[in-house]
């Protein structure tokens, strides 16, 4: 019995080294008008920061309740059963979420089995419910309190725009443009 655990165990960690090690799937061309509407799409604005070893995920409390809803059709869609199946979202598919047989947050996704994933997506719809705008969310212990990182939700007004928090990405390091004279 414990031989067969072992190589169960050694077989999914093969199939997980080897979707990391796969060359990654160049990123199409996007104009900054079709960036900004992935972000809208998506609900929310994300990005890693592997210094403080924290997701975060900002946008209105509206635009946050599609992040459950991405990790419920993650889950419903029967290709993500198996170990080491991901699918990237955002317009620079930064976002990965990744089926695995343990919860957890690292540099590369934020992964679980089909049921942690679901659980994940319960406990960011009951902590959306009473959130106020300014008030971040973590939800490491609740998930994954094993994990190196954390997930923080970054509440915002309701008319907060996702595209605002990508500066890199937009070019903000283009010069404003002169005030017009008149």
């Amino acid at each position: 019995m414990g031989t067969l655990i072992f190589l169960a165990v050694l077989i999914t960690f093969g199939l997980y080294v080897r979707k990391a090690l796969r060359p990654e799937e160049p990123r199409p061309q996007l104009s900054d008008e079709q960036i900004k509407q992935k972000w809208r799409e998506l609900g929310f604005y994300c990005e890693r920061d592997d210094d403080k070893k924290v997701w975060t995920l900002t946008g209105s409390r509206a635009g946050l309740l599609y992040f459950p809803d991405l990790l419920l059709g993650y889950v419903a869609d029967p290709q993500n059963a198996i170990d080491g199946e991901h699918k990237r979202y955002g317009p620079y598919g930064s976002l990965e979420i990744m089926t695995w047989h343990e919860a957890g947050l690292d540099s590369h996704a934020i992964r679980g089995s089909l049921a942690a994933l679901t659980h994940l997506a319960e406990l960011v719809e009951a902590k959306l419910a009473t959130a106020q705008a300014g008030e971040p969310i973590s939800i490491r212990e609740d998930y994954a309190p094993e994990s190196r990182y954390s997930l923080v939700l970054d509440v915002r007004d309701d008319w907060f725009d996702p595209s605002s928090k990508d500066r890199e990405g937009l070019g903000a390091t283009a010069k404003s443009p002169a005030p017009k004279r008149e």
